[in-house]
């Protein structure tokens, strides 16, 4: 049986591993619309809209952290992920405007208001 630090790591790895991946999905949704790539934008969006649907069900907090605080008594806002602090604390605000930006771009270009 892991340690607990050794559990807490493991947590903050895959947690860690998870954003990057939704954070990709978003910083991509406006590239890929841009160049008219709607397909790929669709699914982007979707999986996007998957994640905030479980943040949702979990009063807007990634079930991952729950699993973390099993392991320590920190609650800093970055003790369940390897983020900076900053990043940690505001993660919902940044990525979400940059969502709703990339919904905005997919759909001017979807209706060729622009390009």
């Amino acid at each position: 049986m892991p340690t607990p630090a050794i559990s807490l790591r493991i947590v903050k790895t895959v947690h860690t591993f998870a954003w990057a991946f939704f954070a990709g999905c978003i910083l991509a949704l406006p590239i890929v619309a841009w160049r008219g790539d709607f397909t790929v934008a669709t699914v982007l969006i979707g999986i996007t809209l998957v994640e905030v649907l479980i943040l949702i069900a979990n009063g807007m907090r990634c079930p991952l952290t729950a699993v973390a605080a099993r392991f320590t008594d920190d609650r800093r806002d970055n003790f369940d992920i390897y983020l900076p602090l900053w990043l940690a604390r505001y993660n919902k605000a940044i990525f979400g405007s940059l969502f709703v930006a990339g919904l905005i771009v997919t759909l001017v270009r979807w209706l060729g208001w622009i390009g």
